[in-house]
């Protein structure tokens, strides 16, 4: 729980070990050390953290598709393993993945299953053929897409947003991150976020990874505009991210009941809450 008797649900980790990568040139390092191998360790987790609910979505960021793709199996077993945690599969719409997306879109309808995972972070872009098929099954399922954005290249807002514009009328989709950076979330509490649910787009968001203002802003524009409070959700990103310093930001910003009590639980129902 969290503090006063609040209910906590995150929706956004991760699970899954990745291989060591020589990334940015460096040597071969493994920098997000909370990475749990284990659906016997992920649970542990939510037992200390008190997460009631969990979207569990598959490691990546080393760039062998085999590798996220992988982990698929794995989060399905979690989520028919224990109640607490829903799965989201890890799709792309790289052409050089079709066969593996294929494969892991044969488990969209499995228990416990309610997201896609899409990033451009390891190759391709909107403009991606493969996107028609990931969201047609996002539709077919009901499910939600699950998008990572941080600045610049295939994952920034100008570009992401542009699935919003093109496929959020009849899919949700939940933006990781809120832009990933300064001019990201300039952007989106400046009017775009905010432009989208007005015109009837089924977009959401998470605040992990936010600079220090975002968060405030955000809650401040909401109550100024009188919309937004059930379209923002709690997520820790862990292992990329911290649980205890997301949870104490985003508790801060959203600190009136009726606000909290849709960041760390309801809306969350509303993406994710169906078993299936």
């Amino acid at each position: 729980m969290v503090g006063g008797g609040m209910t906590l649900f995150d929706a956004h980790r991760h699970l899954g070990v990745l291989p060591a990568y020589p990334f940015y040139g460096g040597p071969p390092v493994n920098p997000d050390v909370t990475a749990r191998a284990t659906i016997a360790e992920l649970i542990a987790d939510l037992d200390r953290e008190g997460t009631d609910r969990a979207l569990v979505i598959p490691n990546y960021g080393v760039p062998d598709p085999d590798v996220a793709f992988g982990f698929n199996e794995l989060v399905v077993e979690a989520a028919q393993r224990d109640d607490r945690i829903r799965a989201g599969l890890w799709v792309s719409s790289r052409s050089s993945d079709s066969a593996r997306t294929a494969a892991a879109l044969k488990l969209a309808g499995e228990p416990g299953v309610r997201a896609l995972k899409l990033s451009f972070l390891l190759g391709g872009g909107v403009d991606d053929p493969g996107l028609d098929t990931i969201f047609a099954a996002a539709r077919e399922h009901d499910l939600t897409v699950h998008v990572h954005t941080s600045p610049g290249a295939g994952s920034d807002i100008d570009q992401v947003g542009q699935l919003v514009d093109r496929f959020g009328d009849d899919v949700r989709i939940h933006l990781v991150h809120f832009g990933g950076g300064m001019s990201g979330h300039i952007k989106l509490i400046g009017s775009r976020f905010f432009d989208w649910i007005a015109a009837g787009k089924q977009v959401y968001t998470d605040l992990s990874w936010a600079i220090g203002f975002a968060p405030r802003w955000l809650v401040t524009e909401i109550d100024r505009r009188g919309l937004g409070h059930d379209r923002v959700l709690f997520a820790s990103d862990e292992p990329w991210g911290d649980h205890a310093g997301e949870l104490a930001r985003l508790r801060a910003a959203a600190d009136g009941e009726e606000l909290s009590t849709a960041v760390f639980q309801t809306n969350f129902e509303t993406l994710y809450g169906g078993t299936r």
